[in-house]
């Protein structure tokens, strides 16, 4: 697998895809948001790494400052900005009830995920999927990015549901206004 994380090194998707930048999820970085596992631009934590590679696949612990007045709901998404495919993948993404104020670790397991978080599909499945970057491609960043929108996600009348739609599909089809935003970058590397 290093041969192979070698060869596909210079491969990366970037962050041109990424939810932040999609013109419908623009707005003010008014929101800090923080973790006790790891801070923006730092490593994280072996626990936090997918199963398959020793890790537990934990979900970290995620602080936000409040949100603007009006928030109606947060929209977490997670994505892999440096995995070798045309387009970063998503590892999670979640609504979450914006007076929650924080998640506590383990809260955006699949079977289990904590109250006032209504996990969707993403790249990988439903839930957070930890990190699992190919061997020798070097470091990988995580965005993890947080929108507070004016009105929760609905389906449009005669489309998918939100919970069962594709990441790439949902994400540029969201029309709730953002009324702030913030984001947190993890590194993790095999």
């Amino acid at each position: 697998m290093t041969l192979l994380g070698r060869l596909l090194g210079n491969r990366r998707a970037g962050d041109t895809h990424i939810a932040w930048n999609l013109p419908n999820l623009g707005g003010a970085e008014l929101m800090t948001l923080t973790s006790r596992h790891f801070g923006d631009g730092d490593a994280m934590p072996p626990e936090l790494g997918a199963k398959n590679i020793g890790g537990d696949n934990l979900s970290p612990q995620l602080s936000w400052t409040p949100p603007a007045a009006g928030a109606a709901q947060l929209l977490l998404v997670v994505e892999d900005i440096d995995v070798p495919l045309a387009k970063p993948a998503v590892h999670c993404a979640a609504l979450i009830d914006p007076a929650a104020g924080h998640l506590d670790p383990g809260a955006l397991d699949a079977r289990h995920p904590a109250t006032g978080v209504q996990l969707l599909r993403s790249t990988l499945g439903r839930g957070y999927h930890g990190p699992a970057p190919i061997k020798g491609h070097g470091p990988h960043r995580y965005v993890f990015q947080l929108f507070a929108l004016a009105a929760p996600v609905d389906g449009a009348p005669g489309t998918t549901p939100p919970n069962r739609a594709r990441p790439r599909a949902l994400l540029p089809a969201i029309t709730a206004p953002v009324l702030d935003r913030g984001r947190l970058t993890g590194t993790f590397e095999r």
